[in-house]
C-alpha cells in the first residue's frame, strides 16, 4: 500500500508539472500573438471594416510564372464579402459572397464552380491571416502552442501555431524584431485522393496606411512551390463600402451602363 501511494503521488506530481508546463507554453504563444496584433496597429487593426486595395498579381504553374502579371482592383468587406476587378478595362469581376462565388463578364453572370473554382478561394479566406486573428483567437475551445525560434523568408522568427476546436490549425512565423507575420502555413487533406496539402503565404514589404501595418507584397506557395504574387500600389481601410458592391446582378447591371 505504501509503495502504491508513492506511485500515485509521483504520477499527480507529473501531470501537476506537464499541466504547469503546458500552461506556460500557451501563455507564451499568446504573448507572441499579442504582440503581433499590437505591431500590426492593435485596435486599429482589430476594428477593420472593410478595404480597398489595387495592384498587379501573377500566377504561377509549378513554381514558374505563366503570364506577364494582371492589373486588380479589390474590395473587402470583412468577414466575408470579396470584389476583384481585373485588367485596366476592369472588365473581369470577380464576386465573393458569404459562401457564393460568382465571375462577370461581357456574357454576365456566372456561378463559380464549387468543386473546381470555389472551394480553394473559401479555404484560403478560412485560414486567412486576419481571420485566424480576428475571429478565431476568440472562439472557445482555441488551443495555443508556442513552438520556439527558427528562420523564415529569411528573417529570425518566433513560431506559433493556432488550433481551433474543429482541430484545425494555422502556424504563424512573427519576426522577433517587428513582431510582424511574415509568413503563415496551414495543411489540409484532399478529400479524392487523401492527399496532404501545405499552403503558406509570406508576407513582406510593410508600410503603415491609417495607422494598420500593411503587407504590400505577398507570396503564396502550395506544397513548397511558388503559386501567386501579389503587389499593391495602394490600399485605404474604413471606406464604409456598400454592400451593393457585393451583388453580382448589381454589378452585372451596373457594368452594363
Amino acid at each position: 500500500m505504501k509503495y502504491a501511494a508513492i506511485v500515485l503521488l509521483l504520477t499527480v506530481l507529473a501531470f501537476g508539472q506537464d499541466t504547469a508546463t503546458d500552461q506556460a507554453n500557451s501563455h507564451k504563444a499568446k504573448d507572441v500573438l499579442d504582440q503581433a496584433i499590437q505591431a500590426l496597429g492593435g485596435q486599429a487593426y482589430l476594428n477593420i471594416s472593410d478595404m480597398k486595395s489595387e495592384g498587379r498579381g501573377y500566377s504561377f504553374h509549378h513554381g514558374q510564372p505563366n503570364s506577364l502579371g494582371t492589373v486588380f482592383w479589390r474590395f473587402r468587406k470583412f468577414p466575408d464579402k470579396d470584389r476583384i476587378e481585373l485588367t485596366k478595362k476592369r472588365d473581369i469581376l470577380q464576386i465573393y459572397n458569404g459562401d457564393k462565388g460568382y465571375e462577370i463578364t461581357y456574357k454576365g453572370v456566372r456561378t463559380l464552380d464549387q468543386k473546381d473554382e470555389l472551394d480553394a478561394y473559401l479555404r484560403r479566406r478560412h485560414y486567412s491571416l486576419d481571420i485566424v486573428l480576428r475571429q478565431w483567437l476568440n472562439q472557445p475551445g482555441i488551443a495555443l502552442f508556442y513552438e520556439g525560434q527558427t528562420v523564415a523568408a529569411q528573417k529570425q522568427v518566433e513560431q506559433v501555431t493556432i488550433m481551433n476546436n474543429k482541430n484545425e490549425a494555422v502556424t504563424l512565423y512573427i519576426d522577433m524584431m517587428t513582431h510582424l507575420p511574415v509568413k503563415k502555413s496551414f495543411s489540409w487533406r484532399d478529400p479524392t485522393d487523401k492527399e496532404r496539402n501545405v499552403e503558406e503565404e509570406i508576407f513582406d514589404n510593410y508600410r503603415p496606411i491609417q495607422n494598420i501595418m500593411t503587407p504590400f507584397d505577398t507570396t503564396r506557395v502550395f506544397n513548397s512551390e511558388m503559386s501567386a504574387q501579389t503587389f499593391l500600389t495602394n490600399a485605404s481601410y474604413n471606406q464604409d463600402l456598400s454592400d451593393s458592391l457585393f451583388d453580382p446582378q448589381a454589378a452585372n447591371s451596373s457594368k452594363r451602363h
